[in-house]
């Protein structure tokens, strides 16, 4: 079977999952955040080699402030706590979006792991927080600008390479497959520069209900599909 190297994921139903069962929509993400863990270990014993995880939207500070106060915490703390199942499992993590944008105490958590388990040479598990596809469009943009008047230069031509060395994460390759769980058909302002090619998955279970076989299960649907990049 094949297996794609990336895979992004668009965690969809938390709040949909907590409400079902009448509790808060906190308990939805913490839930959720324990799907994340278990996924991401049976995407590292599966093969994967780079999974991105939609984490926190630039769309999502629009959401209620106590809900979005929580996140903060729940982020801040998870980063913290989960470095041994990291350094275990051997997973690097990396980050992608605006930190500047997000609370001091988070921006240390971000930088703080990701400082520490860049030796690692297992999975690696690309972050996604303060992220929109096109606000990271955007200040790649603004890198390769300042990075040319830095120079001397200017923006007389550009290529696609040199939009992609300035993304976020330009060492990860672009996206074979992507999720979404949760029943909503659509990406989100997820990795658009990134999934161009992007096989496009859709389930209708709810985040916090997805297991090992979802996961398999999504992946053997990629298998089958006929990736012709444009060609006959």
């Amino acid at each position: 079977m094949a297996i794609p190297a990336h895979v992004g994921i668009i965690m969809d139903g938390n709040g949909r999952w907590a409400t079902q069962r009448n509790l808060k929509r906190t308990s939805g993400h913490r839930e959720g955040l324990k799907t994340a863990k278990r996924i991401v270990k049976a995407a590292s014993e599966i093969g994967i080699k780079y999974i991105t995880l939609y984490v926190f939207s630039t769309e999502n500070w629009q959401r209620a402030a106590g809900e979005v106060s929580f996140l903060m915490r729940l982020i801040r703390t998870h980063l913290k706590k989960e470095y041994e199942f990291y350094r275990k499992n051997f997973i690097r993590v990396v980050h992608s979006g605006n930190i500047i944008g997000l609370p001091l105490d988070v921006q240390r958590e971000i930088r703080t792991v990701t400082e520490a388990t860049s030796h690692f040479t297992g999975l690696t598990v690309n972050l996604a927080i303060n992220y929109g596809g096109r606000d990271e469009i955007v200040r790649a943009f603004n890198r390769l600008l300042e990075g040319r008047l830095n120079a001397g230069g200017g923006l007389d031509s550009v290529t696609s390479a040199d939009v992609a060395a300035n993304l976020d994460c330009p060492e990860l390759p672009e996206t074979d497959l992507i999720i979404r769980t949760g029943g909503e058909k659509r990406t989100s302002n997820f990795l658009i520069w990134e999934s161009a090619y992007a096989e496009l998955y859709f389930s209708g279970k709810l985040w916090p209900d997805w297991d090992r076989d979802d996961l398999i299960e999504a992946i053997r649907d990629y298998a089958a599909r006929d990736r012709r990049f444009g060609k006959t």
